[in-house]
């Protein structure tokens, strides 16, 4: 991959549910507040912990097994390779690690990590963990672990760093999100006003007329990518 431009230019890539979607992964959006046929607020709210932890850890239990047999496909390959000819920054609605396994090397999850673990009650000890999570299962501090997963209600710990890398945008590119869940969906209005924009989706539902500097590419991720770097690398 060749590039002419003298300088390395910052792209923020902010990647949803449709990044992962080739490599077999669904989410709840995909059936109207099913993920995996569990109702999300039974599996991904501080309720639904409180009321059932032996749910929530089976349920995360299978993800993880699921994203342990997935692969990076071709969008996420891409994305890496661009770090060649640009600065990139990724910032993901997705707790998959496929990014990191395609070799991008500066991603920022916004709703956690589905192979980590933290205390329940000192956020701080966080734990790699690819095994099974089982009550009983404590951290340094005694307390049982939970899931490294911002579930709805929580707060989102990098969100002030995901508004500041997205600031300092010289291209923002939007792959397989919605953008209709939030905080993330907000992060667009905190680029520059000349910042060229490109939104990458299949069904493609953003305003056009909302962005002055916007293209868009109605394609699956792996296509959308591919015409992206055609794009940015053209002399």
């Amino acid at each position: 991959m060749k590039s002419s431009k003298s300088f390395m230019q910052k792209i923020v890539v902010l990647t949803g549910a449709g990044m992962s979607a080739e490599s077999g992964l669904k989410t709840f959006r995909e059936a109207g507040g099913l993920w995996e046929g569990y109702d999300v607020m039974k599996v991904a709210s501080p309720e639904g912990w409180r009321n059932n932890q032996a749910l929530v850890l089976d349920f995360y239990n299978q993800r993880r097994k699921q994203l342990l047999e997935a692969h990076p496909n071709k969008a996420h390959e891409l994305l890496a390779d661009l770090e060649q000819n640009f600065e990139v920054n990724i910032i993901t609605q997705n707790i998959d690690d496929l990014h990191e396994r395609a070799g991008s090397k500066h991603v920022y999850h916004l709703h956690g990590e589905l192979r980590k673990v933290r205390c329940t009650v000192k956020d701080h000890l966080i734990y790699q963990w690819d095994k099974d999570l089982n009550i009983g299962d404590l951290s340094a501090s005694g307390n049982q672990l939970r899931p490294h997963i911002v579930w709805f209600g929580e707060a989102v710990p990098m969100l002030d760093k995901a508004i500041e890398i997205t600031k300092t945008a010289d291209i923002l590119v939007i792959i397989g999100t919605s953008m209709q869940v939030y905080p993330a969906a907000s992060l667009i209005h905190y680029i520059g006003v000349n910042t060229p924009v490109y939104f990458i989706d299949p069904k493609p539902n953003i305003d056009e007329n909302s962005y002055q500097h916007i293209t868009v590419i109605p394609d699956k991720a792996s296509t959308g990518v591919s015409k992206l770097i055609e794009i940015l690398l053209q002399p």
